[in-house]
């Protein structure tokens, strides 16, 4: 398949079907090349809302923070129709996104799942710090057993928001352990990823270079 005819057009069931879940990956990384390199595709928006007027096809899932600064389809180089996505403080994983994900995989055909973190992450921040505020405080507290997994630095002064390394690397457990619970807590997403029509794949965006790292 032409990747290059699958960038500026609109997706359709005809070009979702022939998309693998390689392809889809594939589609991601060169997007987020692009979009490093300032080099995004020209689309017709408004033309792209008249061709999804009667229908969606997306090829990717996405699920990522609530932070203003990832937008996934800015930092895939997507258009309309072309994504979905699934955004939550801390991108962790409940029954209501799982059920988003098996809807969006098994019933409109996407064929890769993405749970993307990103460093310097404020709902990680809050977790290592225990923060406290109404309801973010249960929210946090499903980003709490990624702290939990990390272990260096064992120095309780240096398991905080202040230190932006261990931040980084619970942000980046948390995406381990979402993943995990994807196969663990969906057996409609375990089966499809098992026989090969999805990717269930983890990765990091860098907010101070726009480049996401996949976790292959």
């Amino acid at each position: 398949m032409d990747l290059s005819n699958l960038n500026a057009n609109t997706q359709t069931k005809d070009t979702q079907e022939g998309i693998t879940p390689e392809i889809a990956l594939d589609l991601l990384k060169e997007g987020n090349k692009r979009f490093v390199e300032n080099g995004q595709v020209s689309r017709n928006l408004l033309g792209q809302v008249d061709d999804t007027s009667t229908g969606q096809y997306p090829f990717a899932t996405v699920l990522s923070c609530i932070d203003s600064r990832v937008s996934s389809e800015l930092i895939f180089d997507q258009g309309i129709g072309d994504i979905f996505s699934i955004r939550i403080a801390g991108n962790f994983i409940n029954s209501d996104i799982l059920g988003s994900m098996e809807f969006a995989c098994k019933l409109a055909g996407t064929k890769i799942i993405v749970v993307l973190g990103h460093t310097s992450c404020g709902a990680v921040k809050g977790a290592c710090d225990d923060a406290s505020l109404g309801n973010l405080t249960s929210m946090l507290g499903k980003i709490r057993p990624a702290v939990n997994a990390v272990n260096d630095p064992s120095d309780e002064d240096m398991r905080n928001s202040k230190n932006i390394s261990f931040v980084n690397e619970v942000a980046k457990k948390n995406v381990e352990m979402s993943i995990q619970r994807v196969r663990n807590e969906s057996s409609v997403l375990e089966e499809m990823a098992d026989d090969g029509d999805i990717k269930i794949i983890g990765g990091m965006y860098d907010i101070s270079t726009g480049k996401v790292t996949f976790y292959e």
